[in-house]
């Protein structure tokens, strides 16, 4: 049976889950700016847990973004050192799918916008619809101001899940429910894995690259 190792630190949450014989165990800590201390111990607890080495792996899959700029390199540099060092592919999820993900499986629902706190009064958001039991994106995932949020056509009355929903007055949509404190979980990452390893859509460790949605980390200071 497929067994797989998805890893977390895009936002102030630091997961890690292992899919071993039909059976998930997991690591979720909220840890900000202390993923890359606690990561590697994760790792070794739930190997150590399920009786299995690093290579007994099929394949490993991270959170690719968007999120914290240091925290999808984390994931990202592990995923790749690892991948590498046990000769296994990598599968990237979306941060924003994660989230809706995360949603049906806590709350049931169907419909989903997913906003991520992106700082400089800016939200990483994108629209999500489930189809055969994983979250599909509907158009493409963006970075804007809160109120240039914008629903894919079609979608109804979704529901909010993410950081970006602490922006609520501000966003330009409606939703059902929300849930502004949600987080991505590395075990919802093994879920929208799955799919994909099945259909081997999978990349070497040397094409593992974050995803950021925007280039700019800082506004630059004035100078004068």
């Amino acid at each position: 049976m497929t067994t797989l190792l998805a890893l977390d630190t895009a936002t102030e949450a630091c997961s890690a889950a292992l899919l071993h014989q039909g059976r998930v165990i997991h690591r979720f800590e909220v840890i900000p700016r202390m993923h890359a201390v606690r990561l590697l111990p994760m790792i070794e607890e739930l190997l150590e847990e399920a009786g299995l080495t690093l290579r007994d792996i099929d394949a490993l899959v991270f959170g690719r973004g968007p999120g914290a700029f240091t925290g999808v390199r984390i994931a990202t540099g592990m995923v790749q050192g690892l991948a590498f060092a046990i000769n296994k592919p990598v599968i990237d999820i979306s941060n924003l799918a994660a989230l809706a993900q995360r949603a049906f499986r806590e709350h049931q629902t169907e419909s989903v916008c997913a906003a991520i706190d992106a700082r400089m009064d800016e939200v990483y958001w994108g629209c999500y619809q489930l189809r055969d039991g994983v979250m599909q994106l509907l158009g493409k995932e963006c970075v804007s101001a809160p109120q240039s949020v914008t629903l894919a056509s079609g979608m109804g009355n979704p529901d909010g899940a993410g950081t970006g929903w602490q922006y609520a007055e501000r966003l330009a949509v409606q939703v059902a429910r929300s849930w502004p404190q949600m987080l991505p979980d590395a075990r919802d990452l093994l879920s929208l894995a799955l799919p994909r390893w099945k259909a081997g859509e999978v990349l070497d460790a040397a094409d593992a690259q974050p995803v950021y949605l925007r280039d700019k980390v800082a506004t630059p200071r004035s100078v004068g």
